[in-house]
């Protein structure tokens, strides 16, 4: 751990810096100044292969080549001589131009064209492709941090799916589930929110000062820059925006964070299920050599992992709820309020990222307690008071239902009491011994059909 890490504010870059290591590269001022030089060196690549704009000559291998590897090979003392140029100019995306002409300089072909760098865009331009490419890589590696949490809640259904359980509702014992169906619950609740983030729309615009390329119509009449512009964005993997005013609106930015909120809270939900059964002994956790639960109880293993996933998954939901809120509202064709927001978006992703990371690894300290399951069902057999009254209904006996409120009710019904209430039924023999083979542990309806079938 370097001094950067102890003296750092953010939990990210400090405590957690390890786990968020991989979202360093895509969220960070270097991860954006990367990806505004792709975009502008992308914009000029463009310029140079469209023959209407007959000034920007078309590049040579060589001279492609050599923009490639501004690209490919951008590294961390580049982005601190833009820094360094930023210092001057007090302008972040104009340093980024500076910079480029600065380089070009050292390439002849090149350097007649330096003009064209950066031509007709406006900051925005830049900078909100820039966004979309950073939050289209950093959500495509959070999707595969997404698929091995959602891996491990399926294996868990599935071993688990012929386990009885206990269901509570309202906290008081309630109709039978098995295990792995109440696993199987949350994989296909999470499912479905993975695959709406898969689904996601990154969009982008390059319309110029304010969406209607005016400068880019001024300079050169005969193209047609809707067009172009499209297929430019495009190129870069991303959907073109031809309605917005200097900046792209951010909406689906909103559409995106609103999908993480909801896969995020139904993962916060799981935890707090999993702490629970913990809590009850449903699942124990494996002790690990070196670990401590408590400064001065000894005995215990505490289910931390899960409550670190809640907290951050909490965090992850307060900022994202703010940003899709936030984004969305521009004052008339733009304000400055979004560009300090935008530099955020990474924080939320990687508070998700720690979150799932820490409930995975909760996930694989627990093992399946099946006495004190087994012994919880045994000790509730009034559950079967709605199995009992529902056949009861079948058959036509008056009041079922109530008859079994009086015997149950707040009470602890034993086998025995049972056998004797339904012994004493007017129903055929075949209902009465079916019912008298029901146990606590039997009564589980499709519970495990239903958790295999995922």
């Amino acid at each position: 751990m370097t001094n950067f890490n102890l003296t750092a504010i953010s939990p990210i870059d400090g405590r957690y810096a390890s786990k968020a290591d991989p979202y360093r590269v895509i969220f960070s001022e270097y991860g954006l100044i990367r990806n505004r030089i792709l975009v502008e060196v992308r914009w000029l690549q463009a310029l140079s292969n469209y023959s209407l704009i007959s000034e920007v000559c078309p590049f040579s291998a060589t001279a492609d080549d050599f923009l490639n590897d501004l690209i490919a090979n951008f590294s961390l003392s580049d982005a601190y001589r833009v820094k360094d140029i930023e210092k001057t100019t007090n302008h972040d995306v104009k340093a980024i131009e500076y910079f480029l002409k600065e380089k070009l300089s050292t390439n002849l072909e090149l350097s007649q064209s330096s003009e064209f760098v950066h031509f007709a865009c406006t900051s925005e331009d830049i900078n909100n492709l820039s966004y979309a490419l950073m939050l289209k890589e950093g959500t495509r590696l959070l999707l595969t941090e997404i698929d091995c949490c959602l891996h491990e809640i399926k294996r868990l259904a599935i071993d688990t799916a012929n386990q009885p359980m206990l269901s509570r509702t309202h906290g008081q014992s309630a109709t039978p589930t098995t295990t792995g169906k109440e696993f199987a619950n949350f994989f296909a609740r999470l499912n479905r929110q993975k695959n709406q983030i898969q689904s996601a729309d990154f969009l982008g615009k390059i319309n110029g000062a304010v969406g209607n390329y005016n400068a880019h119509h001024i300079a050169y009449p005969e193209v047609n820059w809707p067009e172009f512009s499209k297929k430019f964005v495009e190129s870069l993997g991303l959907q073109c925006n031809q309605h917005t005013t200097q900046i792209e609106p951010h909406d689906y930015i909103a559409e995106l964070f609103h999908n993480l909120i909801r896969f995020n809270s139904i993962l916060l939900d799981f935890n707090r299920d999993m702490w629970g059964y913990i809590s009850l002994g449903y699942f124990n956790q494996k002790k690990i050599a070196g670990e401590i639960g408590s400064s001065t109880m000894p005995h215990k293993i505490n289910p931390i992992d899960f409550e670190n996933s809640e907290g951050n998954l909490g965090i992850a939901n307060a900022l994202f709820s703010f940003m899709a809120e936030k984004l969305t509202i521009s004052r008339w064709q733009r304000d400055l309020t979004d560009s300090t927001v935008l530099r955020n978006i990474g924080v939320g992703i990687a508070h998700t990222s720690i979150a799932i990371q820490s409930c995975l690894k909760g996930i694989n300290k627990i093992q399946l307690n099946k006495i004190n399951i087994d012994n919880d069902l045994d000790n509730n057999w009034e559950i079967l008071a709605e199995p009992i009254q529902t056949v009861m209904r079948r058959y036509g006996i008056e009041n079922p239902y109530e008859k079994l409120k009086d015997l149950t009710r707040g009470n602890t019904i034993s086998k025995n009491q049972l056998h004797a209430f339904i012994d004493q039924l007017d129903i055929p023999t075949q209902a009465k011994s079916d019912l008298l083979k029901l146990s606590p542990q039997s009564y589980i309806g499709y519970a495990n059909k239903l958790a295999e079938d995922i």
